[in-house]
């Protein structure tokens, strides 16, 4: 928190006139975050596995400092069938992948055409197969790609949902969530072992704020005060009203902190889009107590104390938005 945020905490209501909050889709990226916890960091920065590792763990070291919205979610286990091995078809460049799917190791498979990269000096890539990752030794260059890379690069008519577990904010300067210090997140790591991956979706999300003053600018919130109310909406849509590996403490002081923001900014409503158009089946998102979608289009509306109902808009409410860049 820093002293702007500490100040903006203290001041009195602001805001002149009601305000509706509209939160889209700017950014999203899935964290594959087993393998920043759980693997063993492969020290040679030379080694296709290790290059891969380390810029994952610099890209999540950027959001630390970032007010950014983070879900943890669960897919099935996936893993790549060594004993198996890959295999080419007779024409072109396309591979054909063994799977093994959850913890009764399923067979399953992907074939992916693959395109030759312009830095490359083999006209076929040499392919090895490690249990989570595949490197394409294309000669100049190599690439290296996790099982769940493959599944969002290349199509294929593989059906897994994304469960959400948990929501919460990337603000972190001691950055425990990129170094998997932070205990509600690994204690569903522990309990995912085995049976599912575990990821972090991480959304910067564009606000857009309508009132009936449109030049007050003293009412205008920050990122942080817009960030702190979603948390806490899709807590409430995700998790329920009593959230799993949140704490009692932490509840009330959240029920309390959405109470201060709806006063001083006369927060009437607030709709959360999570929908965008470039969304693939990873976004196929449920949870204990909503149904699977691949667009989550919600109207929040705020009662006394903190409370915070949620309510479902028909996916064809307003448009989906682009994030391609």
């Amino acid at each position: 928190m820093d002293g702007q945020d500490d100040i903006e905490a203290a001041l009195p209501p602001r805001s002149s006139a009601p305000q509706r909050w509209e939160a889209s889709v700017a950014e999203s990226r899935f964290y594959w975050y087993d393998l920043l916890v759980n693997d063993p960091l492969v020290p040679d920065f030379r080694d296709p596995i290790g290059r891969y590792q380390r810029r994952m763990q610099f890209a999540l070291d950027a959001t630390m400092e970032k007010q950014l919205l983070f879900f943890v979610v669960a897919r099935p286990r996936l893993r790549f069938d060594t004993k198996k091995g890959t295999s080419w078809g007779f024409f072109g460049l396309k591979l054909t992948v063994p799977l093994l799917v959850g913890p009764e190791l399923r067979k399953e498979s992907i074939t992916l055409e693959l395109e030759v990269p312009f830095e490359a000096t083999f006209k076929k890539p040499i392919v090895t197969l490690h249990d989570k990752y595949l490197t394409l030794n294309w000669g100049a260059l190599t690439e290296c790609l996790s099982i769940h890379d493959l599944l969002q690069r290349f199509p294929h008519d593989l059906k897994y949902e994304s469960t959400v577990q948990f929501v919460g904010i990337t603000r972190d300067p001691q950055a425990r969530l990129a170094k998997g210090r932070y205990p509600a997140v690994n204690r569903i790591v522990e309990e995912n072992d085995n049976t599912f991956d575990t990821f972090l979706l991480i959304k910067r999300m564009d606000v857009k704020v309508q009132t009936f003053a449109p030049g007050d600018v003293m009412g205008e919130a920050s990122a942080r005060s817009h960030v702190e109310l979603m948390e806490a909406a899709l807590i409430r849509y995700f998790q329920g009203e009593k959230p799993a590996h949140h704490g009692v403490i932490e509840q009330n002081n959240r029920r309390d902190r959405v109470a201060q923001l709806v006063e001083t900014y006369q927060v009437v409503g607030l709709t959360i889009d999570l929908g965008f158009k470039e969304a693939d089946s990873f976004h196929d998102l449920k949870s204990a107590h909503v149904p699977v979608s691949r667009r989550h289009l919600i109207d929040f509306t705020f009662g006394p104390g903190g409370e915070i109902k949620a309510s479902r808009l028909p996916d064809d409410a307003r448009p989906l938005v682009s994030i391609e860049v």
